[in-house]
């Protein structure tokens, strides 16, 4: 998020036309030597750089909070409205599997088709050219059309796609509470809705032994939120009570919430790796092993990251220090 960058006036005067060529995003990671190449790339550095942003925004803070709601952000909110409203109009059609309802395909293909137009709404008009290849990272970020999946890599994609909406200056950094809690929480609604709706397989699942079947940033965040939590601590988001009575606050207790709905048996049985986070004694512990985790399970595999597309906002280049 280029702070320094940013100058007071109104939108036209800050915001000159960008001086830069826009190029739909590809795949640059095609083996595993190529991993090293993501790692030392600008695109890795802005992306986790946007992600600790953001960690450090919503530190302490809940969900019910007040914070500034720009134009941006209520267009994007509105783009996610849209998601959720074709989901309705696309419902699941009866098919011998129960899972990966074929009925996702005519949904991805409207997305397809209108991910430009969508992200035009969000863009001013001098920014037009920069909507195709924004657009990728929408569009990769729902899932999976062919294998009707949808794990960490689309998610990681949606944070893409957030972060160059930062770079070429439509989001601000006084944004930062509103990206995580109206933004981001509202993909997530329309996610858990796709995931239930057309009943969608985890993406590169660990089974019990990951941290969650299909998310792993509003953990992140989630427990971000809950730092200094004068009564909060790791221990109680396994209390059923708890969770019910504070998850419209925390996103961590959100996505607890989920789990125990679509999950059966004990808690400590289909969901391994989080009972064992729940023995950490404090949130900041379980926020800083929650990245470490990230880095190490989402960002450093590649089976994940070969289907990250690269582009003039997110490139490939090494970092340039």
């Amino acid at each position: 998020m280029a702070e320094s960058e940013r100058q007071t006036g109104s939108p036209e005067e800050a915001m000159p036309p960008l001086c830069q060529s826009f190029m739909i995003p590809k795949k640059e990671i095609h083996m595993v030597p190529d991993m090293a190449k993501w790692k030392r790339s600008q695109a890795y550095a802005d992306y986790i750089g946007f992600i600790l942003t953001l960690n450090e925004g919503v530190k302490g803070k809940k969900l019910t909070c007040e914070y500034k709601v720009s134009e941006p952000i209520e267009k994007l909110v509105e783009l996610l409205d849209t998601l959720d409203r074709w989901i309705d109009e696309t419902p699941p059609v009866n098919q011998p599997s129960r899972f990966g309802n074929k009925a996702f395909r005519t949904w991805y293909a409207k997305l397809d088709q209108e991910a430009e137009n969508l992200v035009k709404t969000v863009i001013p008009e001098h920014l037009a050219e920069a909507a195709p290849e924004v657009a990728v990272y929408l569009k990769e970020s729902v899932g999976n059309s062919t294998r009707i999946d949808y794990g960490t890599g689309h998610e990681a994609a949606f944070a893409a796609f957030l972060c160059c909406l930062c770079k070429i200056g439509v989001l601000r950094v006084d944004d930062q509470l509103a990206i995580v809690f109206k933004v981001f929480n509202r993909y997530l609604e329309v996610m858990r809705k796709l995931q239930k709706t057309y009943r969608m397989e985890p993406a590169g699942s660990q089974g019990v032994w990951g941290l969650d079947d299909f998310q792993f940033l509003p953990f992140i965040w989630g427990s971000s939120q809950l730092i200094e939590h004068p009564n909060l601590e790791p221990r109680h988001f396994v209390d059923e009570k708890v969770v019910n009575e504070n998850h419209k606050d925390y996103m961590f207790l959100e996505c607890i919430l989920f789990i125990t709905e679509m999950k059966t048996g004990p808690f400590a049985e289909h969901s391994n790796q989080l009972w064992n986070i729940s023995a950490v004694p404090s949130w900041s512990k379980v926020n800083q092993g929650l990245i470490r985790m990230y880095k190490a399970e989402c960002l450093e595999k590649f089976p994940v990251i070969q289907h990250f597309k690269f582009g003039s906002l997110l490139p490939i280049q090494p970092v340039t220090s």
